[in-house]
């Protein structure tokens, strides 16, 4: 039977194998990005599909680090010469070639640390983005589904390019509950990719209390002084780090 009582398990399997399992590559991620931005750098942060709500989890959110920036294949538009048409295939992000144009809209510094996160960790824009990071020396964690991407055939792969993979525990082909006659309803991978986003961001201001220094953390704007505090923040990082989508 499907309904949100059989979703409900499925969601809570995943969670708790997902906070035993990956609590290490967690914990490795999280010091391997404070020590990152300790030293200056800014978290990029790149997913397309739907990945690019976990991606959005660490930018520009009360609660959530400062120094995070979104990459997108929106930016060809927000801040290239690329029509908003032109961006409107779903099957764009499986192009490689993309993700340089999206590197170059951006000011990405030696140093800064990059998560990237792709469900299957096949997909073109996303396997070149990788690339790019690890070739250029930059620290690279990814979230992916182990059970997806084991059966991805091309090589390499997001997992293949990383330094730490945390696995974000979603079935192969992400959706969880099977329909009777095939197919299947209800994915995982966001619900799991999110919380290991706000996981990470726990790792990170744990690091920077025990070292005696106050975390550069977002304070919502709907509170006194919010708009005071995030714009002093800011100031430090200028147009290096975009707010995310509008």
């Amino acid at each position: 039977m499907i309904d949100q009582k059989a979703y409900a398990r499925v969601a809570r399997d995943a969670v708790d194998r997902l906070l035993v399992r990956e609590h290490d590559n967690i914990a490795r991620a999280g010091e391997t990005i404070y020590q990152a931005l300790r030293d200056g750098g800014v978290l990029q942060a790149y997913g397309t599909g739907h990945s690019r709500a976990v991606a959005l989890e660490f930018v520009g959110r009360a609660g959530g680090l400062v120094p995070a920036n979104q990459l997108g294949i929106r930016d060809l538009a927000y801040y290239g010469d690329t029509s908003p048409s032109d961006l409107l295939d779903p099957k764009l992000e499986r192009d490689p070639a993309l993700a340089r144009r999206i590197w170059e809209l951006a000011d990405i510094r030696p140093g800064d640390p990059f998560v990237i996160i792709s469900n299957s960790g096949g997909n073109g824009a996303i396997v070149e983005m990788a690339r790019l990071a690890a070739d250029g020396g930059h620290p690279l964690v990814a979230v992916t589904s182990l059970a997806h991407t084991a059966r991805v055939t091309a090589r390499p792969r997001l997992a293949d390019l990383a330094d730490v993979v945390i696995d974000n525990g979603a079935p192969y082909g992400d959706a969880a509950l099977d329909l009777p006659e095939g197919g299947a309803v209800c994915p995982v991978s966001n619900l799991t990719g999110v919380l290991i986003a706000q996981l990470l961001v726990a790792e990170v201001t744990g690091h920077y209390l025990a070292a005696g220094q106050p975390p550069p953390v977002f304070r919502s704007a709907n509170t006194p002084g919010g708009d005071e505090h995030n714009d002093h923040l800011l100031e430090t990082y200028g147009p290096r780090v975009r707010l995310g989508d509008a």
